[in-house]
């Protein structure tokens, strides 16, 4: 079956079986979502959702986690573990917002990438689910796993599996990659057993069981 074929028709069919597949993070705006995205680092959505559901009670602005103790920050994301760096980097990428950007998430690549704490991964996602924007493709461990799984790269390595499948999909399509990938990763191609027989993509598929 032709690449580009077989591409079109995995999409196809994961967007029937997620409809509705968004973010797990929950936020407000793009700031409250760059503070997740970055605690998410090594950290499940689930527990993310739980330490801001807290933290954003009590820090609401970049101006806020700008001038936040960072003893009182450490201990509020401690449980997303790595909790010193992610505290640092939460502060100040807070700290740039307010010096360098009016205290705006800036909505584009370059300017993300000058946050401290902030590598392709998460500059996507803020862009794809708090702009809209569709500048590359975030990869986290779902995404490069079935990246693999399906043929769509050979590589392990984040930036490469993002370029073979920005090649791979049309543009407007990038951002429901991530989405997609995600939501199959996590209900059926997990890690350890993925479930092939339940697998809506198994007919397509270049690792089915």
């Amino acid at each position: 079956m032709d690449e580009a074929f077989r591409a079109k028709r995995i999409l196809e069919l994961l967007g029937r079986e997620y409809p509705d597949a968004t973010t797990a993070l929950v936020h407000k705006n793009p700031f409250e979502l760059l503070v997740a995205t970055i605690l998410s680092a090594q950290c499940t959505d689930e527990r993310v959702n739980l330490v801001t559901g807290e933290l954003f009670k009590k820090y609401k602005t970049p101006a806020d986690f700008s001038n936040a103790e960072i003893g009182e920050l450490e201990k509020l994301v401690y449980s997303t573990g790595f909790y010193k760096n992610k505290a640092k980097n939460i502060k100040a990428a807070s700290r740039m917002l307010v010096e360098d950007f009016a205290g705006d998430v800036p909505d584009n690549m370059d300017g993300l990438l000058k946050l401290p704490g902030v590598a392709r991964k998460t500059a996507n996602i803020v862009l794809t689910y708090g702009f809209g924007k569709n500048e590359g493709i975030a990869v986290d461990t779902h995404v490069a796993r079935l990246s693999l799984r399906l043929g769509f790269s050979q590589s392990k390595n984040p930036e490469k599996i993002e370029e073979d499948l920005m090649r791979l999909f049309d543009r407007a399509n990038w951002g429901l990659i991530n989405t997609l990938l995600v939501s199959h990763g996590r209900k059926i191609c997990n890690a350890k057993k993925p479930m092939c027989c339940g697998c809506v993509i198994m007919d397509v598929c270049l690792s089915k069981k």
